[in-house]
């Protein structure tokens, strides 16, 4: 924090501007903090904190039209580089397009303070054609709202944020560690065990795509059920021929779709 405060005291609104824009590009560089330092030194007399809030803002808007227009013209392909690199690429489009289609683009108000959403909600907005006015709306609402809030704690606790800068420095080295090394490796070491030991628990149940094909070529009859996303089926480039596409979510309603007279083949990602 306090090293924050000197690069953002010489070189003013610039830095908040690129690191900001740069965060929501994708890039792992918390903005967070900058914001808080940025709220400390409007309290102080150095920054505006009308011309901070708008820089903020601006850069997140930026970044954001970028992505959307992104989704709209690439759709699945950004989405596979985005859920790529993501800890959760099974459940990345699914849970985030539900998440869309169930509030709306009003969701874009809360989305920047939820880690993972905010990567893919503005391509999976444009991929979903939500219109260009409607997303500018709730998207400036919304980073307004996420901006200004970091800006404002930053403004309204600067005495403490700066003691705390004080004492932290004292321990840089060790904070940095815990920061970059520490509290991701965990934080991967514990996905991945989830991960793994869902996989466990199903996998005395699965059949391999190979299986399949071969039991299908041998003339079993088969019900097969696709339960993918569409988006998930457009990003693999798959499609299952004669399958029954039904979301999780409406095996419910539409469970008498799926004859009971023949084995029952459940593909999912």
């Amino acid at each position: 924090m306090e090293d924050l405060i000197r690069v953002l005291t010489e070189h003013g609104y610039i830095v908040l501007l690129a690191w900001v824009l740069v965060e929501q590009l994708g890039f792992p560089l918390p903005a967070a903090p900058v914001l808080l330092a940025a709220g400390a030194l409007a309290g102080r007399g150095a920054f505006q904190l009308g011309t901070a809030l708008a820089v903020g803002v601006s850069a997140c808007v930026l970044s954001d039209l970028f992505w959307f227009y992104m989704g709209r013209r690439g759709g699945g392909k950004v989405l596979s580089f985005i859920c790529r690199i993501s800890l959760e690429p099974d459940s990345c489009v699914r849970r985030t397009s539900n998440t869309i289609r169930k509030h709306g683009p009003k969701i874009l108000l809360v989305t920047k303070f939820v880690p993972g959403l905010n990567a893919v909600a503005a391509p999976l907005a444009g991929s979903e054609a939500v219109s260009l006015p409607k997303f500018l709306f709730y998207d400036l609402l919304g980073s307004i709202l996420w901006c200004g809030s970091y800006l404002g704690l930053g403004y309204l606790f600067r005495g403490e944020l700066e003691n705390l800068a004080l004492f932290l420095g004292q321990f840089k080295w060790l904070l940095g560690l815990v920061l970059l090394v520490v509290i991701p490796a965990g934080y991967t070491a514990l996905k991945h065990r989830q991960r793994q030991k869902f996989i466990g628990e199903i996998s005395m149940e699965r059949i391999t795509p190979e299986e399949l094909l071969k039991r299908i070529n041998a003339g079993e009859q088969l019900v097969i059920v696709d339960l993918r996303h569409p988006l998930e089926s457009l990003i693999e480039h798959t499609v299952l021929p004669n399958a029954i596409r039904i979301l999780p979510e409406e095996l419910e309603q539409r469970h008498h779709e799926i004859s009971r007279d023949r084995e029952v083949v459940l593909y999912c990602t």
